[in-house]
């Protein structure tokens, strides 16, 4: 039987179509089309990835080393990544059976998802945050639930709002610490407390752990290094931001054996391995580029110090951030919602910042700044900012 053409639009999976489009870059669109622009509004470093490390990919080019690898990613990777864990954080993994490599950490996110939701089944997300969380929620067949956090807690989860929104249909919730945007950290007491919630209600979390080697104040806990938590702990993370190593899209995931052997068959259909010569490249990061990192490290909480105390004397209330490279700034006082504060900043001053309801409607009133920006450009945004403000 001839069917009646429909059109394109009709053809996208409905699930699809109702995805609004990322808030990040919806702007961006508005940034690219403006010449001039001092751009505070990319999470990326902008450190070139350490030589030691584009020179051991070079050099494994050269070998030839071309061909795939484990599913689960390079051996030697995994067995260097289990012992730096375990010297870092106190996390145990078996590099056989609990790491697979991973195409990013966005990967590692999409595959975790996937592998433990049924449809319908409802995932808890702390909000402000990373704007692809509760979108991939919902392609997994998900349904993500917003659980907000506020400025006068220093973006720390309230459990009582937390445990509130728990149903029969929750299976899992996503935290990030050091946070993206407002790089906020859980203290080891909220962390036992989330713990024992996830313990109560028999929940999964997948901890997205990538800003961990750019905390600020006092050492980062991991969750699964908690008693109890590395049954119950997907722990997410990655080499983009510590090692500069954005474009070689390279992360990993970690966890129980039972869920890391189900992620890895969506793994092996849909990517079969990272790219081997960013393995390499992460091998050789994990090796012997911890001093470019601590190096990294400190000049970004250099220009931490700066932006933030700029902000705050120009009347834009900001929280001294503990950890990951961005400034979350309240711009309430000016009146303007996010989205205005941002669009009229670029057009009047050529200067992009990130509305903060990109990562929930609980950032509406804020925006975001990325301080992974040369320290000159940041004195020129400032400048720039306060000219908006007419100071």
């Amino acid at each position: 039987m001839t069917r009646t053409a429909t059109s394109l639009h009709d053809k996208i999976a409905h699930h699809v179509a109702a995805l609004p489009p990322s808030g990040i870059r919806r702007f961006f669109e508005l940034v690219l089309a403006t010449e001039g622009v001092i751009s505070l509004g990319v999470g990326e470093p902008d450190f070139q990835t350490p030589w030691t490390i584009r020179e051991e990919a070079i050099y494994q080019l050269e070998r030839g080393r071309t061909t795939y690898t484990s599913n689960y990613g390079l051996r030697e990777l995994r067995v260097e990544l289990s012992k730096w864990l375990g010297e870092h954080y106190g996390l145990r993994y078996d590099p056989d059976r609990e790491i697979v490599i991973t195409v990013g950490g966005s990967e590692a996110i999409d595959i975790a998802l996937r592998a433990i939701l049924n449809p319908g089944e409802e995932v808890i997300v702390v909000e402000p945050c990373y704007v692809s969380y509760a979108p991939t929620v919902a392609l997994a067949g998900g349904v993500p639930v917003s659980c907000p956090t506020y400025q006068r807690n220093g973006f720390r989860l309230d459990f009582d709002e937390l445990q509130a929104l728990i149903t029969p249909r929750t299976k899992a919730l996503i935290v990030n610490y050091p946070n993206n945007p407002t790089g906020a950290t859980l203290r080891r007491p909220d962390l036992e407390r989330l713990a024992t919630v996830a313990a109560d209600y028999d929940l999964l979390v997948l901890s997205d752990e990538i800003y961990a080697e750019l905390t600020y104040e006092g050492a980062h806990v991991s969750l699964g290094a908690l008693p109890g938590m590395k049954e119950r702990t997907l722990l997410v993370s990655g080499f983009s931001k510590a090692f500069a190593m954005t474009g070689w899209r390279i992360g990993y995931l970690c966890g129980p054996e039972e869920l890391i052997s189900a992620m890895v068959k969506i793994h092996q259909y849909t990517i079969l391995c990272a790219p081997t010569i960013s393995q390499f490249a992460a091998l050789e990061a994990l090796r012997d580029a911890s001093e470019d990192t601590l190096a990294m490290r400190a000049e970004y909480e250099r220009r931490r110090n700066f932006i933030v105390n700029a902000f705050n004397e120009l009347g834009l209330t900001t929280l001294m951030p503990e950890g990951a490279f961005y400034a979350f700034a309240n711009i309430q006082s000016t009146g303007l919602s996010s989205e205005e504060f941002c669009t009229q900043l670029l057009h009047a001053q050529k200067v992009a910042v990130v509305p903060g309801t990109a990562f929930g409607a609980c950032g509406e009133g804020f925006i975001r700044a990325s301080y992974a920006t040369a320290f000159e450009k940041l004195e020129q945004a400032v400048e720039r900012v306060a000219r908006f403000l007419g100071k």
